[in-house]
């Protein structure tokens, strides 16, 4: 109810920039988690093994970063509205054309180009939000909005689930084209950004630049932190359908089901704590978060019914995404203020880039113990929850931090006269 409340007090305007940014995510992630929901399928059709396919996983995330830069450089010097347009109908596009993939190289190579179009996206849309909406509503929508990653999961489930016996693994990147329609909503109903309109920005190509050498310590921070979340989440994610499949014999059908109640557990976790975020501060809602995923590892990898993997799966997510729920308004309050279409987003997406070879490695290790998926899961999550509080905990905050010109209240700024490690 609080969460309802808090977004009633948003304009319409506000609501139709949250509303955009939040399918443009959401939808992102769902062409994202086809792949994954398919690997196996793909590796029969060409002749391969499991492991040999994550190397699309793996270049879809390296390739995210630049994308992050250059469409974040774009919608610092152009706007982020137009900027968004042209994510969205790129990784539609791209997403389509995979499913006409002749052999699994041309797969691969699709895959890496979707990354650049995927890599662009989150930074444009959460710095478009987070500049619209009013200080006091950030924490909910930060939230809302990155409840949008595991409701494209939740998506790719049901289209999975639904879909998958009638239109194989090939139609079901064909439906990923759908996204595209969002252009539409993005170009009739979407203002630009208010911060960005009121500001006098430097040169976007020498302004990020000059925002890393002037926060060179924020900016190696924020990519640790990020590459410890991207595991977290990536390692909780990427393989687990598959361990489900291989190591606990479920059908398509059992593991689609599944899938669809831990997205469920994954958006209520954000939106709870980007909700808590707002009271108990950024770098609280996030350790806390963190540190609920470690009792349940043995649960989540290690039960054999099917009953308790669906409790574990759903608990893991709420943990998991409930900490991803709080970055979107973080990054955003700490980044320079320039450089705020590009600066959240390419730290974002270089910690995806050192964390892709997430789905590799946890394919390597089970493939090295004789197919123990689950060693792999619980190994990998158990030291990235702890990282992932650790570097939170003992980070920079800048709570409710003023967007748009504000002379002296820069972030940089206020970590150089040590003002943002606690709340403002």
């Amino acid at each position: 109810m609080v969460i309802f409340s808090e977004l009633k007090t948003l304009t319409s305007s506000q609501r139709k920039v949250v509303t955009a940014s939040f399918l443009g995510w959401m939808l992102d992630a769902f062409d994202f988690f086809i792949l994954v929901f398919v690997l196996k399928d793909i590796a029969q059709e060409f002749g391969t093994n499991v492991e040999a396919v994550t190397v699309a996983i793996l270049l879809t995330l390296a390739m995210r970063p630049v994308g992050a830069l250059l469409f974040g450089l774009a919608a610092d010097r152009f706007g982020r509205r137009p900027v968004l347009m042209i994510n969205v109908l790129l990784y539609s596009l791209l997403e389509f054309a995979s499913g006409f993939a002749p052999s699994l190289m041309v797969l691969i190579a699709l895959r890496a180009l979707y990354g650049i179009a995927m890599g662009g996206e989150w930074g444009v849309g959460a710095s478009l939000t987070m500049e619209t909406i009013p200080e006091k509503a950030r924490g909910i929508v930060s939230g809302v909005l990155q409840a949008g990653y595991p409701a494209g999961y939740l998506l790719a489930s049901i289209v999975f689930f639904a879909l998958y016996p009638l239109i194989g693994w090939r139609g079901m990147f064909m439906v990923g084209a759908v996204p595209a329609l969002l252009v539409l909503y993005i170009r009739s109903h979407v203002s630009e950004s208010p911060a960005f309109l009121e500001r006098t920005h430097a040169k976007a190509d020498g302004g990020i630049i000059a925002a890393i050498r002037g926060n060179i310590r924020l900016f190696i921070w924020a990519v640790v932190l990020m590459t410890a979340f991207n595991f977290f989440s990536h390692g909780t994610q990427d393989i687990y359908p598959t361990f489900l499949e291989t190591q606990r014999g479920l059908s398509s059908h059992a593991v689609g089901a599944i899938a669809v109640v831990y997205n469920i557990g994954a958006i209520i976790g954000g939106l709870t704590f980007g909700s808590l975020s707002q009271r108990l501060g950024r770098r609280r809602a996030i350790v806390i978060a963190a540190l609920l995923a470690l009792p349940l590892v043995p649960l989540w990898a290690y039960a054999t019914s099917p009953y308790l993997l669906v409790a574990g799966a759903f608990f893991m997510q709420f943990a998991v995404q409930g900490a991803w729920g709080v970055v979107p308004v973080h990054l955003n309050e700490l980044s320079p203020e320039a450089v705020r279409g590009t600066f959240p987003g390419l730290t974002y997406q270089l910690g995806n880039l050192l964390a892709s070879a997430n789905a590799t490695m946890q394919a390597g290790i089970a493939v090295h113990y004789g197919g123990d998926y689950a060693l792999a899961l619980a190994s990998v999550v158990a030291v990235v929850a702890l990282a992932v509080a650790l570097l939170a905990g003992f980070g920079p905050e800048a709570k409710g931090i003023r967007f748009g010109t504000s002379p002296g209240r820069d972030t940089g700024t206020l970590l150089r006269a040590g003002l943002l490690r606690g709340e403002k």
